[in-house]
């Protein structure tokens, strides 16, 4: 029998999570340590800075 995928469950970001991301940002904290931290994937928290006009992912 195939595996069931998990259903993708969408939070929204609080002024909180936006107020954190933007410190990370700051702090130029690597996007994979972030994403662990706030239990969310890359991509999302990608979009996320896009849209606040910040940079993620500063070491290469």
């Amino acid at each position: 029998m195939a595996k069931k995928s998990k259903k993708t469950v969408r939070r929204e970001y609080t002024k909180e999570d936006v107020k954190k991301l933007r410190a990370h940002s700051k702090a130029k904290t690597p996007v994979a340590k972030i994403a662990k931290l706030t239990k969310r994937s890359v991509g999302p928290l990608r979009q996320k800075a896009l849209k606040l006009g910040i940079g993620l992912g500063h070491q290469r």
